[in-house]
């Protein structure tokens, strides 16, 4: 599996795209930030997300997105921000036809910490080892980047478990009303 990692920002927005299987060793392929002006128009920032994004995918073919999913901030005007670029991210994708999932913050750090409060410096080191990399991504965007699709990979087999057994439960269902 190959999934796109998405750290939304309108000034970082960090990327990056691991392939592999849960239970065997994973492999980055790439990893980097699309930026954007903060002094520039909102609409044409958005924009030049969407560019980035879209090289991204054409570039890596993925076979998902992963998007950090956007939480509340006490900065509204950061948390727009986030919520737009990652809707950019989702449209592209969907566009695309590829699947999108979104993983909260926690979810990421405790899956490739151990810890859902772990900070910034312990995902970028344990991205760095789980990819054996050479050093942390730079900046911290992009080693998040990671984070999601490497968090993706590993829970992909159990929400894809969890997603049958509810389809079997709701045919089985139907099935019984259809009598």
């Amino acid at each position: 599996m190959r999934v796109l990692g998405v750290d939304p920002g309108l000034t970082r927005l960090g990327v990056g795209v691991v392939e592999g299987v849960a239970g065997r060793p994973l492999a980055m392929v790439g990893v980097g930030v699309v930026r954007t002006p903060a002094d520039a128009d909102t609409a044409l920032r958005l924009v030049a997300v969407e560019r980035g994004i879209e090289e991204w995918l054409d570039a890596h073919r993925p076979d998902v997105v992963a998007v950090e999913r956007v939480f509340s901030q006490h900065n509204v005007r950061t948390v727009m921000g986030t919520a737009q670029a990652s809707a950019v991210a989702m449209l592209c994708a969907a566009r695309r036809g590829l699947p999108v999932v979104l993983h909260t913050p926690s979810e990421v750090k405790a899956a490739v910490t151990g810890s859902g409060r772990a900070d910034k410096a312990q995902v970028g080191a344990m991205v760095t080892r789980l990819l054996r990399l050479d050093a942390p991504p730079k900046p911290a965007d992009a080693a998040d980047a990671l984070a999601l699709a490497i968090c993706h990979i590993w829970r992909a087999p159990a929400t894809n478990r969890l997603q049958q057994a509810v389809a079997a439960q709701v045919a089985a269902q139907r099935a019984g009303k259809g009598r």
